[in-house]
């Protein structure tokens, strides 16, 4: 079975670690490719083509400054894998609610043995 593109949607984008350390990085301001490029101790041109990917799947968004393209986190482009995940939620509720049971007793038992 063939791969899709990275480029296919922000799922596919995100799947890689380095264009989610970006993500990470930009969720703090705008950063130039050179600054991003530091910041990940990676060469240019691979921050250049994380963020072209990125851009594509509208995740990042650029702008010109001077001779400089600054690149800033596209929160709206977020909203798919937020939404997604949001379909857990019943289940991470559900096992905090087992858990606070849970330390409860533990709590409980300590107080007899005091």
């Amino acid at each position: 079975m063939a791969r899709s593109a990275t480029t296919s949607d922000v799922f596919n984008a995100i799947a890689e670690a380095q264009r989610r350390q970006i993500i990470d990085l930009l969720s703090h301001g705008e950063r130039s490719v050179n600054d991003v490029a530091a910041a990940l101790g990676i060469r240019q041109p691979q921050a250049s083509k994380h963020l072209r990917v990125l851009k594509e799947v509208d995740l990042v968004s650029v702008r010109g400054s001077g001779q400089q393209r600054l690149y800033r986190l596209n929160g709206e482009g977020l909203k798919p894998i937020h939404d997604w995940t949001m379909t857990f939620e019943h289940f991470w509720e559900e096992s905090f609610d087992r858990l606070d049971e849970y330390l409860k007793q533990i709590q409980s038992k300590e107080k007899k043995n005091d």
